[in-house]
């Protein structure tokens, strides 16, 4: 190729590498500093859209996860009010026993206060057991289970009365029967909340662990390869800076 002045492919070519080594340390420096290979839209759109839609789906599971913990919070609250319940009609049932065998009417009626004391503290913690403006011992409450909003009612469609029909050891049995049919109901449902916030949490780290593996950049390998691009990138001004030089060259021919 004969030398010119006009032009100079030499040139052309260093710069044409130079700047790809350029283009190419840009995406690397990229990916170290924000630790992903995948960024954005234009580093791969597929993969980009499909991530995405996948943290989308990670974020709805957070919020299913919050409403079975919020669920897990209401029936507690019910359950511990219903432990207080269940203790004061145990003693009730024995009251009513004494009640029934008979005694002076002073006896009868300081066993009578006492029996109508631990209603009231029946009463009182049954309308107690709110959390955040819910009380299973009064209406059911629904949760949702999945990003699909499928819900799942906990709480008892009638909650049973913790008010005997009157002060007899038969009638209190029926009641604390009743009753903690109701907190058996209560601890099933428990325990399925239990294992549902337990499914969410493995879901979410899946679908965490998901997205790290489609976007996610090895920065050891981007570190080695940032290393040898600042090299080249060293190498190319080098070289482009000699090929700039030849025009200096022919100019000496005509000294």
């Amino acid at each position: 190729m004969a030398n010119s002045v006009n032009t100079n492919m030499g040139a052309n070519v260093a710069l044409q590498t130079l700047n790809a080594t350029n283009k190419a340390l840009a995406t690397t420096q990229n990916r170290v500093s924000t630790g992903q290979a995948v960024s954005s839209a234009k580093d791969n759109g597929a993969l980009f859209a499909i991530a995405t839609n996948q943290r989308a789906e990670m974020a709805a599971q957070s919020s299913v996860k919050q409403s079975l913990q919020r669920g897990q919070s209401i029936v507690d609250v019910a359950l511990a009010a219903g432990e207080t319940v269940v203790a004061a009609l145990t003693e009730m049932k024995s009251l009513a026993v004494a009640i029934e065998a008979g005694g002076s009417s002073a006896t009868t009626t300081a066993l009578q206060a006492d029996y109508d004391a631990l209603q009231t503290e029946i009463d009182n913690a049954l309308a107690g057991a709110n959390f955040d403006g819910e009380n299973l011992w009064t209406a059911s409450v629904s949760v949702i289970t999945d990003t699909s909003a499928t819900a799942y009612t906990i709480g008892m469609g009638t909650p049973a009365d913790a008010t005997p029909s009157s002060a007899t050891a038969a009638n209190v049995q029926t009641a604390i029967e009743a009753f903690t049919a109701d907190m058996a109901t209560l601890g099933t449902q428990s325990k399925s909340l239990e294992r549902m916030v337990t499914f969410a949490g493995k879901m979410e780290d899946a679908l965490e662990a998901g997205i790290g593996n489609l976007v996610d950049a090895d920065l050891a390998k981007e570190s080695a390869k940032l290393t040898a691009l600042q090299t080249k990138q060293q190498l190319g001004v080098q070289a482009l800076s000699i090929a700039n030089s030849s025009s200096q060259i022919l100019l000496s021919l005509f000294r």
